[in-house]
């Protein structure tokens, strides 16, 4: 993924967020894509999934009895 893709502007964290420094954000990508990182490490890597992919796993999360 290159830099422009994926800046520092547009994190966010999740509103259950007790922990100020200990949680993942997230960003949608310029190719709708969906980026993680670690909130305690803004500058470091992230972990970055194609909008398929994301799309995917979030439709797995939502249906009943999978997990």
């Amino acid at each position: 993924m290159t830099a422009p893709e994926i800046d520092t502007r547009g994190w966010y964290k999740s509103s259950y967020s007790a922990q100020a420094n200990e949680c993942v954000e997230s960003r949608l990508t310029a190719s709708g894509g969906m980026a993680i990182r670690d909130s305690k490490d803004p500058q470091g890597p992230a972990l970055v999934f194609p909008a398929g992919s994301w799309q995917a796993f979030v439709s797995t999360l939502r249906t009943p009895d999978v997990l």
